[in-house]
Formats: C-alpha cells, sequence, structure tokens
C-alpha cells in the first residue's frame, strides 16, 4: 500500500471537492427553471403555443409520465419516489436558427433540436430548460445559441405569466 505525503493528499482532497462544488454549480446554472401554480394541462399549451409563436415549432411530444406510470407495477417502490402527478416533454426547434448554427459551428447542431420538460407537483408546474449557452461557451456558435436562450426563455416567461396573479 502507498502512503502519499499529507501536502499532496490535501492537494488531492481539495481538487476532489472544489470539482464536486463546481459540478453542482454547473448543473443549477445549467438548468433554467420556471414554477407556476397552475395544472400541467394549461401550461403546456400555453409553452406550446407561445414557442411556436416566437417560430420555435415542436416536432415531437412526449408524455412521460403516462409512458412511465406503465411500470408502476414492475418498479415498485422505486417508482415515482418524486411523487410527481405529471411529466411532459416538448422537442422543438426554429429552422432559421438552426441553419446559422450549422454555418457557425455545425457540431452544436447537436443540440438540435431543443426541449422542455414540464413537471407537475402539488399544483405547481415548473418548466425545466437544458441552457444551450452552457455546452457552447468556447463555440463559434455562441452568440448565436446565446440570443436562442434568451428568446426560449422570454416565450417560457410569457407563457407563465398567463398564471401569475
Amino acid at each position: 500500500m502507498t502512503i502519499l505525503p499529507t501536502n499532496r493528499l490535501i492537494t488531492i482532497l481539495l481538487m476532489a471537492f472544489i470539482s464536486l462544488s463546481y459540478g453542482g454549480q454547473q448543473t443549477e446554472q445549467s438548468v433554467f427553471k420556471l414554477t407556476v401554480t397552475a395544472p400541467i394541462a394549461a401550461v403546456y399549451d400555453s409553452v406550446y403555443n407561445t414557442l411556436e409563436d416566437n417560430h420555435f415549432f415542436v416536432v415531437f411530444e412526449a408524455n412521460i409520465g403516462r409512458n412511465l406510470s406503465r411500470f408502476a407495477g414492475k418498479w415498485g417502490e422505486a417508482y415515482n419516489r418524486s411523487k410527481l402527478t405529471a411529466i411532459r416533454s416538448l422537442v422543438f426547434c426554429n429552422a432559421w436558427y438552426a441553419n446559422k448554427v450549422s454555418g457557425e459551428d455545425p457540431d452544436m447542431l447537436g443540440l438540435c433540436p431543443l426541449s422542455a420538460t414540464l413537471i407537475e407537483k402539488d399544483g405547481q408546474t415548473t418548466i425545466l430548460f437544458l441552457k444551450p449557452t452552457v455546452p457552447s461557451k468556447a463555440s463559434p456558435a455562441a452568440a448565436t445559441l446565446r440570443e436562442v436562450q434568451h428568446t426560449v426563455i422570454q416565450a417560457f416567461q410569457k407563457a407563465a405569466s398567463y398564471f401569475k396573479k
């Protein structure tokens, strides 16, 4: 068994701690999150329509909660530990932005199409959106993806504003 010198061991532990701390912060900053007090059905329709009004066309919809419910018996206690009452997802794209990104950095087309997931619990719906600026910071398409992110988040905020009192 090899024993590391104390200063090297402390350095390794400190680096691991910093890495874990940064990772947690990165995850928190990576996801846009907006919660409103309204049922998912109403919020979902509002998000769908607002995205399309902003030329982000929904190309696929998934009712994840319904699909997962089929496994309730098989998964037993492991099923729906968060007690979510609904999970729905929208996959969407704006062709103009996709074309622009493809000309700036084709690798960033890995972000296309974008998606948002809505979850419902205790009468509240939360919109979750992985920000495209996080993986694209060093990309030539970073400015375009910042604009995409800003436009999408504004659409989510507008959709949510219909449920604010």
